[in-house]
């Protein structure tokens, strides 16, 4: 059943190639595909601009899709990879367990994969599992909530991100093992809003509703701490303070501004350079030289230290 798309997805991908004006030339160097969860998000945004620029200087032909959080989505993505004859994939996941043998088929086609952002629950598969360290990111932004929040605690309210997504597990539990000893605060709702601002919105204007003495709005994201903001704002509520996690551009201006208190920023496009780096060293050696499992540390950002920071990576 799936030797017709095989068929399809390698024609539509030399039709997109000749219609993007691909030189005979541009043809012969090596494909490298990049396949991200959206192109809308602007983390996932920038970590494929990050990949795709830095495979196109080290001379690599690049294909950039978006698996939207599907398996099966990403499933066909990665057979077109494999009938276009990749050299080699720059993966942020669909699931943890649900991409196991899709990464499997990839390297069983020969295809080295190196994931970024998101690990799979299995090793010696992959070539390199590049991830932030979200478990650290977690806990130093609920530090600077506490902090904020002051000895005389209070209600607060939990946003939650995709269940499918591990980071999101890694995160709320990294934010609870400093939240849960601090018996002055007590959280009376968390509500899964999957990333999605819009969603965040409409679930922090319910919980505003449902709880009147909320004081503050832990995210598990940029994008649906921004939400929140939004709802906030809309209530017409003030003084209840939202931290959110990645380092966004549009979070880093809340922060300036002071809508937003903190966020955790993920070097995304030093993980996806890296990413790429190491593709380009296993393809000409063999070896990436590092070991499978890579964790990048995340940087708490304040107003105190916000200008230090632009899309997604540190700039001084």
């Amino acid at each position: 059943m799936r030797r017709p798309f095989h068929f399809l997805a390698a024609a539509g991908t030399l039709l997109l190639l000749v219609a993007g004006g691909c030189h005979r030339a541009d043809m012969s160097r090596p494909l490298i595909c990049i396949v991200v969860p959206s192109q809308d998000n602007p983390f996932f945004k920038i970590e494929a601009d990050a990949a795709s620029a830095r495979a196109l200087a080290l001379g690599y032909r690049v294909r950039v899709d978006a698996h939207d959080d599907d398996a099966y989505r990403q499933d066909n993505l990665i057979d077109a990879a494999i009938a276009s004859n990749a050299a080699a994939l720059i993966l942020d996941n669909a699931g943890a367990d649900s991409s196991i043998a899709a990464v499997r088929r990839a390297t069983k086609a020969g295809i080295p994969c190196f994931l970024i952002d998101r690990e799979i629950h299995a090793s010696g598969i992959a070539k390199a599992q590049i991830i932030a360290d979200n478990d650290q990111g977690a806990r130093v932004v609920a530090a600077e909530f506490v902090r904020a929040m002051g000895p005389q605690g209070g209600e607060y309210v939990e946003l939650l991100g995709r269940e499918s997504d591990t980071n999101a597990q890694v995160r709320t539990k990294g934010f609870h093992a400093v939240l849960d000893r601090q018996p002055a605060l007590k959280r009376v709702s968390a509500q899964a809003a999957n990333w999605s601002q819009a969603e965040a919105f409409q679930k922090t204007e319910t919980m505003l509703q449902a709880h009147e003495n909320i004081r503050g709005i832990i995210s598990g994201n940029d994008t649906m701490a921004l939400g929140a903001v939004a709802a906030v704002k809309s209530s017409g509520l003030t003084n209840i303070l939202i931290t959110g996690f990645d380092g966004s551009p549009d979070a880093l201006q809340a922060i300036r501004s002071g809508s937003l208190r903190a966020t955790t920023l993920q070097p995304a496009v030093f993980i996806a350079r890296l990413a790429v780096d190491e593709a380009n060293q296993f393809l000409k050696s063999g070896n990436t030289g590092k070991p499978e499992r890579q964790i990048v540390p995340c940087d708490l950002v304040t107003q105190s230290n916000v200008d230090d920071y632009t899309d997604f990576e540190k700039v001084r």
